[in-house]
């Protein structure tokens, strides 16, 4: 089973990104303990705080859809309403500011608690 993760990050080293200011987020396939891949880099139009003037929604809506195809988003920090929007679409928000390889290799050692 593959298991699709988001990583905020600028430098693809560390997880130092916000949720809503992240304007990339690099996707990993985890394949099991120890066992991950890097998949693509996924551009985003940060959303904190912006909203759209035809519609009044925010861009929130537009970064979880962005990530819908995966379980797990990892970021520096996130506001409690973009956690919970994200919960309730099926993506787990985590907050982790450390190097994205160690992460991963928590995250694939430790997979039942998130499915």
């Amino acid at each position: 089973m593959t298991f699709r993760v988001a990583v905020a990050s600028t430098d693809g080293k560390f997880i130092n990104q916000h949720f809503g200011k992240a304007d990339k987020f690099l996707v990993f396939d985890i394949k099991g303990p120890k066992d991950f891949e890097f998949v693509e880099l996924r551009e985003n139009d940060p959303s904190c705080g912006i909203y759209r003037a035809a519609d009044g929604k925010s861009f929130t809506n537009d970064t979880i859809k962005l990530l819908s195809d995966c379980k797990v988003v990892i970021v520096s920090q996130i506001g409690p309403g973009a956690s919970q929007k994200l919960k309730n679409s099926g993506t787990m928000p985590l907050i982790y500011p450390d190097f994205i390889e160690k992460a991963l290799i928590e995250l694939s050692q430790n997979l039942d608690e998130f499915t």
